[in-house]
Formats: structure tokens, C-alpha cells, sequence
């Protein structure tokens, strides 16, 4: 993807999946880009689409959910691209949790209870529900992984204060819980999600992309129960099948590790399992969108210049 220039950029930074540019620091231009990460490295070869499914279900749950709190979001001037206020963000994710899956059950099942704080009850299995959700913070890294955090820590470490931390606490639980109606809606269970929020002068707005299958785990509500009593897998919607794949091809991040060959057949399946999830998550159907470099920098001025 072409790096742009805008009137009045301040600042650029090239994330593993979006570019943001910053500007008059006070506006932020969020491109979703095709790139795909997973195990923290960017796959070598895009994905047709995945930008803009992942842009228009985030656009979709901030504007569905913006009664519970203030976000960040402005418009959508393309497909691919958000406009939004620019935060000071806190150096943490609230990971809100409802079942027992990923992370948390590889911790669960080598023996511990105790996860960021948090005491598990005893006796469950894998993709059980929790008694009720519960939030599993992680740290920011602005290199290598983010790492598990108790509130205790948080607080103590100034990374949110006391006060701060009892509103984000309330919004993420408010926010699952909305995920939750919106999944069921649709036939899914929202398992597992991310949020990030940050602050313009003293008000908590949520910030980023929420509720997509890059930042959330979604299982399929029909034979959930059936699936849980025979010890079976859950089918779910995420990326996980391309984690899975690469696992399968003997790659998982590590050092010396290289990057299975990705067909051009493989490239097609990804893209279609996005655009699977774009129309299961949302419930409608996905129109492919694709602008130009110079039709998207148009989009993109005109929207900036209402607003600057």
C-alpha cells in the first residue's frame, strides 16, 4: 500500500496491519491495510478485502455501540479508512473474557488459577463459561508481546489511576455484554475481545477497532451445548484457522522459523473466510469496494477538509 501525505500530518506510524497518520495532533487517518499478522510478524502476501472487512465491521459495532460510551470514530470516508479524534491512549488492553479458551485455558490447564489477578473457578473444561466474564489486562508493548497485568499492578504502576480504572472496568463489561446481544443476534457467541481506550483531557473514549475477528474469538451458537458435552471442538470464526495452518506448516514466530509459501489458492481461501466473517458477524452482504491510491487520498482530503 502507497504511504500518503496530508495537509497538516503531524506524525506516521506503520502498524502490522494499519497505517495512522496523525493529523494537526489532533485527528488521526486509520488505514486498514490487506496486511496479515499472526504470532506478532506480518505474513509476506496481502490479503484481497481484508482491509475493508475489517474497517466496515468496526465502523458497524463503534456506531452500535456509542451510546455506552464515547469513541473515537468521526466517518468513513472509504472503504478501508476511519477518521477519528485523536486520544491519549492507556498503555493497556482490556481483554474482556467470557468463556474459558485460548490464553486463558493454556493457563488454565497447566495447573494455575490465578490469571492477572483473577481466581478461576475450579472444575472447568475448555470453552467453558466463566460464572460471569472477567477482564484479563495486558500491557502495551510497543515491541515484542504484550504481557499479562493484574488491576493491582495497574494502578500501581500509574497506568491508569483508581478512578480511571473503575470506568474502563464498567465500559469493557458494558461493551462484552453488547458484543454478546449482537452475537447472538446473528447465531454467534462472542468468546473472547480486546478493547483500548485513551483520553482527550479528562473523558475515557474507546479507541480502535472493536468486535472484528482480528481482536475478538467468535463461536458458533448452534451444538455449542452438544459440542461441550462430547469434548468436541467449537466452531468458531476468527483468524485462528490462519494461526492453525501456520502451525500445521512449522511456523509459530520463533527465531530461524521461515514463513510457509502462500499460494495464490491459499490467498483466495483467506479471503473469502474474511468476507464469510464480515457477512456472519454483521448480517448482510459484502460489497468489495476497491478504490485507487489517488481515489482514496481524494476521499480522504475532502473528509479532512470539513473538519480542519
Amino acid at each position: 500500500m502507497q504511504q500518503f501525505h496530508f495537509p497538516h500530518q503531524t506524525n506516521f506510524y506503520k502498524g502490522k496491519v494499519r497505517d495512522v497518520y496523525t493529523i494537526a495532533n489532533a485527528y488521526l487517518v486509520m488505514v486498514a491495510s490487506n496486511r496479515i499478522s499472526a504470532f506478532d510478524v506480518i505474513l509476506p502476501r496481502e490479503i484481497p478485502f481484508k482491509g475493508q472487512v475489517l474497517n466496515q465491521i468496526a465502523a458497524y459495532m463503534l456506531h452500535a455501540t456509542k451510546d455506552i460510551c464515547p469513541n473515537w470514530l468521526i466517518n468513513v470516508p472509504a472503504p478501508n479508512v476511519s477518521i477519528g479524534k485523536m486520544c491519549e491512549p492507556f498503555k493497556i488492553e482490556m481483554v474482556v473474557r467470557g468463556n474459558l479458551t485460548g490464553h486463558a485455558w493454556r493457563t488454565y490447564s497447566s495447573g494455575k488459577r490465578i490469571l492477572c489477578g483473577i481466581t478461576m473457578p475450579e472444575g472447568l473444561k475448555e470453552n467453558d463459561y466463566f460464572p460471569s466474564p472477567i477482564i484479563t489486562p495486558s500491557t502495551k508493548a510497543s515491541e515484542g508481546h504484550d504481557e499479562d497485568i493484574s488491576k493491582e499492578d495497574i494502578i500501581a504502576k500509574g497506568l491508569a489511576s483508581e478512578t480511571d480504572w473503575r470506568i474502563l472496568e464498567n465500559y469493557a463489561l458494558q461493551l462484552f455484554e453488547r458484543g454478546k446481544e449482537l452475537a447472538a443476534k446473528q447465531g454467534l457467541i462472542l468468546v473472547d475481545t480486546k478493547y483500548e481506550f485513551g483520553k482527550i483531557g479528562n473523558e475515557i473514549y474507546l479507541m480502535d477497532e472493536i468486535h472484528t475477528p482480528d481482536s475478538s474469538r467468535y463461536f458458533y451458537a448452534e451444538g455449542f451445548e452438544e459440542r461441550q458435552a462430547k469434548g468436541e471442538r467449537q466452531k468458531q470464526l476468527s483468524k485462528e484457522f490462519v494461526r492453525e495452518w501456520l502451525i500445521e506448516n512449522d511456523f509459530m514466530g520463533k527465531e530461524n522459523q521461515t514463513v510457509p509459501d502462500m499460494s495464490d489458492e491459499w490467498i483466495d481461501t483467506i479471503s473469502k473466510r474474511y468476507i464469510e466473517l464480515y457477512e456472519k458477524v454483521i448480517g448482510s452482504k459484502f460489497i468489495p469496494e476497491q478504490l485507487s491510491n489517488e481515489e482514496t487520498y481524494t476521499k480522504i482530503i475532502s473528509s479532512l477538509n470539513k473538519m480542519i
